[in-house]
């Protein structure tokens, strides 16, 4: 997907100088000020989190110059449009997805950064000048959207790489234990191990509960996840709607164009003053989620018509 141009009448004001207004009683954003955007890959997701942040700005009467650069998933492009940013004199540097934000955050140290769609907070922590809203929903969030839409599943399976996950599972434990889940979690140190820690949740387990974890879920796991899911009858839950498609009973998802909207809200409180590294990065403010109702069938799961009324998408 093309991204779309700046507006003209932006861009217009932004050349004659045009003074930029901000909401009452906030601090002003100066008359020069410009955004340079970066998006990392041409999809959906990504152009609506841009018109999400170009339309929070506009909200709040904030009128400024808005350079769209798209780097069409090639890292190396990224070089060069930071370059730009800086030839063009830009105030503040978004970011949309991961190929941008990590280049950003390698290379500029002179700029504020907010990054958008990126999973999690690890690739801006170690950068003062950026902040972030991450994809990443709070454990406490999943599980207890888990509670809601499957309220009798109480023993809850996860399989995760202790390189990757483990301060995560530890805090999972600690919240499931608070929501009155219990928690199985089983290591997967090589993709061999995984049978036998699948095997092991078998007897256990009501739910399988996904993260993020790119040894245990990913384009090679999948099969042999949701096999195990609908032979033992246990569902699988997570990561997103495309293994909702694939035989995910459920997964939560984002509204991305909200997500760019956050991303308005923090550029906004930088551009009038706000350091960068007082602004922590956010989870979405909105969830939503998308069911597979075939797999419930064939689960013999009967989710209830308020789940399936309030589902962003439902796949029969």
């Amino acid at each position: 997907m093309k991204i779309a141009p700046v507006r003209a009448s932006l861009l217009a004001l932004g050349a004659f100088g045009l003074a930029v207004s901000a909401p009452a009683g906030a601090a002003a954003v100066k008359e020069d000020a410009r955004v340079a955007v970066l998006v990392s890959q041409d999809a959906a997701p990504y152009q609506e989190a841009l018109d999400g942040f170009r339309d929070y700005l506009e909200q709040q009467g904030v009128r400024l110059p808005i350079d769209v650069q798209s780097l069409h998933g090639d890292a190396a492009a990224a070089a060069a449009a930071l370059q730009r940013a800086r030839q063009d004199r830009a105030s503040l540097v978004l970011t949309l997805g991961s190929i941008g934000t990590q280049a950003a955050v390698r290379d500029v140290r002179d700029l504020p950064i907010v990054a958008g769609l990126v999973l999690n907070a690890d690739d801006v922590a170690k950068a003062p000048n950026a902040t972030a809203v991450v994809l990443e929903f709070p454990v406490e969030t999943q599980l207890r959207y888990l509670q809601r839409l499957l309220p009798g599943q109480r023993n809850v399976g996860v399989l995760f790489n202790p390189s990757e996950n483990q301060a995560r599972i530890d805090a999972a434990t600690r919240v499931a234990a608070a929501l009155g889940l219990t928690l199985f979690a089983r290591k997967v140190e090589s993709p061999k191990e995984l049978p036998d820690a699948l095997d092991s949740l078998n007897k256990r387990a009501d739910v399988l509960w996904g993260v993020a974890d790119q040894m245990v879920l990913n384009p090679q796991t999948v099969k042999p996840i949701l096999l195990f899911s609908l032979r033992n009858r246990i569902p699988f839950v997570g990561l997103s709607a495309t293994w909702v498609k694939a035989g995910a009973l459920y997964a939560l998802d984002r509204d991305y164009k909200d997500i760019g909207r956050q991303c308005g809200e923090l550029a906004l409180k930088i551009l009038q003053g706000t350091a960068p590294s007082a602004l922590p990065p956010v989870a979405p403010r909105k969830v939503v989620y998308s069911v597979n109702l075939k797999t419930a069938r064939l689960l013999k799961l009967d989710l209830g018509g308020q789940v399936l009324q309030a589902a962003q998408t439902v796949i029969e």
